[in-house]
């Protein structure tokens, strides 16, 4: 089993419900300020799922893949949790977040730069 495909498509599952969560069932309940909160985190939910998923794939990059997953989990997790009422310090936590979705794309980037990871690349002779 490949858990970090299964990680990733649990993340973009969960952005999906989310979203349509707060945006029916949550839409008046919601101020405008937590509104934003909603939105932000489904916004960046949903696209790095889609990007955990490519590194799962991949095979290759692990590493990356999961500090995204680590990342968006953080990251939208505090601001759904403000929204829904936790304490405003819940925002301090969304940086750790962010930094881990930012190391995992550095990962990624690092690991495309490395030859001998992509055996369809022809060695120079």
């Amino acid at each position: 089993m490949n858990r970090l495909v299964f990680a990733a498509a649990s993340l973009g599952f969960s952005g999906v419900a989310f979203g349509a969560f707060g945006a029916h069932a949550l839409d008046a309940q919601l101020t405008d300020e937590a509104r934003g909160w909603w939105t932000t985190a489904t916004m960046y939910l949903l696209p790095h799922a889609a990007a955990a998923l490519a590194a799962g794939l991949s095979r290759r990059v692990n590493l990356g893949g999961w500090l995204i997953v680590a990342g968006a989990a953080i990251f939208a997790g505090s601001l759904y949790a403000m929204a829904l009422g936790a304490p405003r310090w819940f925002g301090a936590i969304t940086p750790i977040g962010g930094l881990s979705l930012l190391a995992g794309w550095a990962a990624i980037a690092l690991s495309a730069l490395r030859k001998d990871q992509d055996p369809a690349t022809p060695s120079p002779t």
